[in-house]
């Protein structure tokens, strides 16, 4: 049974890597471990990370495939205590209350104002052709500067509206990884045109929110590959430096070319 993408978080790098300095010396356990899922037909990556030390795991953005993602909690042995959304669009979001149902574990995320989002993930999967989904009520919404625990490991909590008015982003400071939902891409960054959606507003919480994070800061976008803010703010053809000017940067022409041609996730 295939288990998704993997790579380490907490304290190592993504895919595994070990670093060996010397015969007698050994690299420490990370404390957190992390495997990618793509779940749906749209292959949103949901990301489950759980504690070396307790084996205590969360589900980021469970969107479907409930089966999948249980069969993965088992097979690394990782009791599911929670399951922590970005937003409320049905790739993310679809799967939480059976997660629930399954586990008893609370649903913990978005912001508030995407409840009217989760209030139509089943309408949403009609248009879609997911009939798995269920719409949800969090047992507890995320506010901005909010912190989440998993067995003693700290998450930090932005806010960044602009692909969905409720969106959050969810971070580890301590092992530089953030899991951004729809907000940024590799190369790109989330869609803008469905209801009370808002470019301006989502490239301000790019580099308002999610750039002071640090350029190491990796990140798992929603869909595709994973990157680094420092990455993004070199060629990113939305949100570089000599685009938006952040920083102080000096801006150049936008490539509308390079725009047009970046892929624009759902």
């Amino acid at each position: 049974m295939a288990q998704g993408k993997a790579a380490q978080s907490g304290f190592a790098k993504p895919g595994g890597d070990r670093y060996v300095k010397g015969m007698s010396e050994q690299t420490p356990t990370p404390k957190l471990q992390i495997r990618i899922v793509p779940v749906t037909p749209l292959q949103q990556n949901t990301s489950m990370i759980w504690s070396t030390e307790t084996m205590e795991g969360v589900f980021i953005d469970p969107g479907g495939d409930i089966d999948r993602l249980m069969g993965a909690a088992e097979h690394f042995g990782v009791k599911i205590v929670a399951v922590w959304l970005t937003h409320g669009h049905l790739d993310h979001a679809g799967a939480a209350m059976a997660v629930k149902e399954r586990t008893g574990c609370p649903i913990i995320g978005p912001h508030k104002d995407d409840q009217w989002l989760l209030d139509e993930i089943e309408a949403q999967g009609a248009r879609y052709g997911i009939t798995d989904g269920k719409n949800v009520t969090p047992d507890r919404y995320l506010e901005d500067g909010d912190e989440l625990d998993l067995a003693g490991n700290k998450f930090g909590v932005a806010h960044c509206p602009g692909h969905t008015p409720g969106h959050v982003v969810i971070y580890n400071q301590e092992g530089a990884l953030a899991f951004v939902g729809d907000v940024l891409f590799r190369g790109s960054v989330g869609r803008t045109d469905f209801p009370r959606g808002n470019h301006q507003q989502l490239i301000d919480s790019i580099t308002g929110k999610l750039w002071p994070l640090g350029d190491g800061m990796r990140f798992v976008p929603g869909h595709g590959p994973m990157s680094t803010f420092g990455q993004e703010r070199i060629d990113n053809p939305f949100v570089a430096d000599a685009v938006t000017g952040y920083a102080g940067a000096e801006k150049g022409d936008v490539d509308l070319i390079s725009q047009r041609l970046s892929k624009r996730w759902t």
